[in-house]
């Protein structure tokens, strides 16, 4: 005699086929349509009416259909992956976060997914890029940190790998990207402080092995030279450094002979630490120093009201890059697969 529960025999009715993952002919048998129009239909297939496309759908959502991967790979070669190569020191805050967000948003109309695939500022960053070309363990790459000359972008030129680029190269090589215009945010930032009367500047940069750095450095001398401004060198800072470098950095800035009574700022989190700083030597943001300041979350006006900002939208970011690696997959034309945001005006509160 069997003494176990019904539901752990299992060839009982507790242990129902419920936990099966849904099929092409689990639709197919729940609207009654055959299992070839119902994989056309969730492709969008255009010779599928809207209707059915969108009755097929609804009970693809409702019954939590995913497509197997591993049989898509066997049919069309595609993973239906997209990775996104992420240093793992870059901000863990609202830029990252806000990227995917950006990405998930896009793809999620499509029938791809994406994952992380990280790695450490100390590591040559084209290990990931060749682990997933290599591998074929993705269909596209999203890259950000991008430099003048990369290697990654040459690499996956010449592997024929699908990609784009968060930021544009100076290498010669047209390339899917989308940017933000450092250089015309630079320019904004010094013509407003030079509306406030403020005449020595100083930048706090990228480093200057990023792309972005020479726009930025090549908008806030251009702007000084038509403005007939000062510079006050800031060598010595960079984004790339903890808020506490910055900081400390900022003190040492400020407590010079001849101090900024200006500063542009790239980062928004950055610019915290040149708040901290200035005011540890005993100056006033807004009457001693100005700061107009990127920022890619809207936080800096819940510390200084008297700070000017401009938004750079990372979500927006994210959405640009899945569609433009995607259109990089589809052999889309590459011009068609570059986008620059342009910043808006500055701002206060």
């Amino acid at each position: 005699m069997n003494d176990r529960p019904q539901s752990d025999n299992p060839t009982g009715p507790a242990s129902s086929r419920t936990d099966e993952r849904p099929t092409l002919k689990t639709i197919a048998f729940m609207t009654g349509l055959g299992v070839t129009t119902v994989s056309r239909a969730l492709k969008d297939a255009p010779e599928i009416g809207v209707e059915t496309r969108k009755r097929v759908q609804l009970v693809a959502r409702q019954v939590g259909y995913r497509p197997n991967r591993a049989g898509v790979r066997l049919r069309t070669g595609k993973t239906n992956v997209i990775s996104l190569v992420l240093n793992t020191e870059e901000q863990v805050g609202g830029f990252v976060s806000d990227m995917i967000y950006g990405i998930s948003e896009h793809l999620a109309q499509t029938p791809y997914h994406f994952i992380v695939t990280p790695y450490s500022r100390t590591n040559d960053p084209l290990e990931p890029v060749r682990y997933v070309v290599e591998t074929g363990s993705a269909d596209g790459i999203i890259i950000s940190r991008t430099e003048p000359n990369d290697a990654r972008v040459r690499y996956m030129v010449e592997h024929g790998f699908p990609f784009t680029t968060h930021g544009r190269t100076h290498m010669g090589i047209e390339h899917p990207f989308h940017d933000f215009d450092n250089r015309a945010y630079a320019v904004q930032a010094v013509r407003k402080l030079k509306a406030l009367g403020r005449k020595r500047i100083a930048l706090l940069a990228p480093t200057p092995n990023l792309s972005y750095y020479r726009h930025m450095r090549e908008g806030f001398l251009a702007a000084l030279a038509e403005c007939e401004l000062d510079e006050i060198s800031f060598s010595t800072a960079n984004l790339d450094q903890s808020i506490d470098e910055i900081r400390e950095h900022t003190r040492e800035l400020m407590r010079r002979r001849t101090p900024p009574d200006g500063i542009v700022s790239g980062s928004g989190s950055a610019t915290f630490a040149l708040v901290a700083g200035t005011e540890d030597v005993g100056l006033s943001v807004g009457a001693d120093v100005a700061i107009v300041s990127k920022q890619s979350s809207k936080l800096l006006h819940l510390l200084r009201s008297n700070i000017y900002v401009v938004n750079e939208d990372i979500r927006l970011a994210g959405r640009e890059l899945a569609r433009s690696v995607i259109g990089a997959i589809d052999r889309t034309a590459v011009t068609s697969l570059q986008s620059l945001s342009v910043p808006e005006a500055v701002e206060t509160w």
